[in-house]
């Protein structure tokens, strides 16, 4: 299974060993992952699963669909460009072994 680390604002991090073909935001919401809401189950409607990708995976990741860009205008903290992204738009696969996200001060 990827390893996935999810970095608090605080210096924190958690590291996750996550299924393939589960939504980061779907990870770290049943991991008790603080900092990810996902407040509409993962349908990009909220905002509240935003997440800073580390750089190291940014070209490994699908491009930003038209629902996401939108909603990406919407978080409660500054979106950061090209790195900014919906966890629950992100599904975890073997390429995204060793991601590194780090997680925003606030979704709300």
């Amino acid at each position: 299974m990827p390893k996935i680390t999810f970095h608090q604002p605080d210096g924190r991090s958690d590291v996750l060993d996550v299924p393939d073909g589960t939504s980061l935001m779907r990870a770290a919401v049943t991991n008790s992952i603080p900092g990810i809401v996902g407040e509409c189950g993962g349908q990009a409607m909220c905002a509240t699963c935003h997440v800073y990708i580390r750089s190291a995976h940014l070209t490994d990741l699908p491009d930003v669909g038209e629902d996401e860009d939108e909603m990406l205008d919407c978080t409660a903290t500054a979106r950061a460009p090209q790195r900014s992204r919906l966890g629950c738009q992100i599904l975890v696969t073997t390429t995204l072994d060793g991601l590194e996200v780090d997680l925003p001060e606030s979704q709300i």
